[in-house]
């Protein structure tokens, strides 16, 4: 009976963690397409210049004036916003997996998947 419950929970946990990366995902594509539209509505009829490497403004740099452009509803405010959504859903996930090994009194995977979010979270604010 033990072994039948705990299947089933790691089943539900299997379903939970498809659905968050299936909503991650999908979120986040339609903020980069709503940003991409709001772009090419305003900027569309731009002239590009490719023949210089023009980066980013340093605003557009850090999760805060991402944030910031993105409540204005500039185009590319938004696309980078869809962006970082889309870098932090795996996070998530890894997240949800810690809990899910915790309710399930998994100690060595709780503690490997610390390891693996810890790997993350560094390479991600370090790399």
């Amino acid at each position: 009976m033990r072994r039948m419950a705990r299947r089933l929970m790691d089943q539900e946990i299997e379903v939970t963690i498809g659905q968050l990366l299936r909503a991650g995902v999908l979120s986040s594509a339609a903020v980069v397409a709503a940003g991409g539209l709001l772009y090419l509505a305003r900027h569309g009829l731009a002239a590009a210049e490719y023949s210089v490497f023009v980066r980013q403004p340093p605003e557009l740099s850090g999760p805060r004036g991402i944030l910031g452009h993105a409540l204005s509803l500039h185009g590319r405010g938004l696309i980078q916003l869809g962006l970082l959504m889309l870098i932090a859903t795996p996070i998530a996930r890894v997240v949800f997996s810690v809990f899910g090994f915790f309710k399930e009194r998994d100690w060595l995977y709780v503690g490997v998947t610390l390891v693996v979010l810890a790997i993350l979270l560094y390479s991600l604010f370090n790399g």
